[in-house]
């Protein structure tokens, strides 16, 4: 075998190999077996339009078998080149279609490029989804709080789901359900004898208005007994009453605290100045003498007056108790 030859064998190999990346052969091969029409100059254009020919001719293939009748070709390249599954889709086709779900392919393509599983959606709808709820906790009239979990079993909504709400929307609204239910209540014990009253109450408020689903029914799965929230609120009340209490009466202290230093420090200053007219009484005294306004006998009754009336004083006063 020449170098000519390997040569030629090379490059045929290459270019069969590129004729069938480029010319799926057998895949429409298997199209044509499936009964699909379709052609192999329709296959080589999608390789140029870099679409996969086979997810477009499976999908055709299995929308043919199941008996979708408005499955076209140009419809799944253009869902693919926008950014959709088109696998999806058909899976949701045919499901639907078996489940006697009235369900297009323009609404199947809208709910996918919505970013929603159409797919699920549709599985949803034949086999309903139970949501738990997370704990609610709700105050009944008598101050008793009551701690309430729920479970929503939800049907998926085919026409909503296009700007519809999702599952936290549901969540949120059951919760808020809940505790207007139990809030409205006379007691807790009400409550706790008919758990029903609440599930009544939520399903006619018709939560699933708006959203992507279909609540078909609200259980209460379990309700437990919480605080006494109206003790509490009775005790902080007491508690803050006292301190407001405690806060008035150590103001009057203060300022009762603050008039009595006044008057000690205005009684020190009376002192003062009797001490200081103390202090004159000598000096008064000699001028009273030097002047002859005072004579000897006059100052001796006053001393004799002193001594008389400290006695009384000292009379006047009990006698301390002994120390034992």
């Amino acid at each position: 075998m020449t170098v000519f030859t390997v040569i030629v064998a090379i490059l045929a190999i290459i270019l069969l190999i590129l004729f069938f990346y480029y010319v799926p052969f057998f895949l429409w091969l298997s199209a044509k077996v499936s009964g699909v029409s379709i052609s192999l100059i329709q296959l080589f254009l999608m390789r140029i339009r870099k679409v996969p020919p086979a997810i477009i001719a499976n999908a055709l293939i299995e929308g043919h078998k199941a008996g979708l009748k408005d499955l076209r070709r140009d419809d799944l390249e253009a869902h693919y080149l926008a950014g959709g599954h088109v696998q999806k889709v058909v899976h949701a086709l045919v499901s639907a279609s078996k489940a006697n779900i009235d369900l297009s392919f323009q609404m199947a393509t809208a709910i996918d490029l919505a970013g929603r599983d159409v797919f699920n959606a549709v599985q949803m709808s034949v086999n309903p989804k139970v949501i738990d709820t997370p704990p609610v906790a709700a105050v009944a009239k008598d101050g008793i709080q009551l701690i309430a979990k729920a479970r929503v079993t939800v049907r998926a909504n085919i026409k909503q789901l296009v700007g519809g709400a999702g599952e936290d929307t549901i969540l949120a609204r059951v919760g808020e359900g809940i505790v207007s239910s139990i809030g409205s209540s006379e007691s807790h014990k009400q409550v706790l004898e008919n758990p029903d009253s609440i599930s009544k109450l939520v399903l006619r408020k018709g939560l699933d208005a708006g959203t992507a689903f279909e609540i078909l029914s609200i259980d209460i799965a379990d309700i437990d007994v919480g605080k006494n929230i109206g003790a509490v609120l009775q005790m902080d009340q007491a508690q803050a009453d006292k301190n407001i209490a405690q806060a008035k009466a150590e103001e009057r202290r203060a300022m009762a605290i603050a008039l009595e230093q006044e008057m000690k420090a205005k009684a020190q200053e009376a002192r003062a100045k009797v001490i200081e007219a103390e202090a004159d009484v000598p000096r008064a005294m000699a001028e009273a003498f030097r002047n002859g306004n005072l004579g000897i006998m006059d100052y001796y009754r006053m001393k004799n007056m002193e001594a008389d009336t400290n006695m009384r004083d000292s009379i006047a006063k009990p006698a301390a108790a002994p120390k034992k």
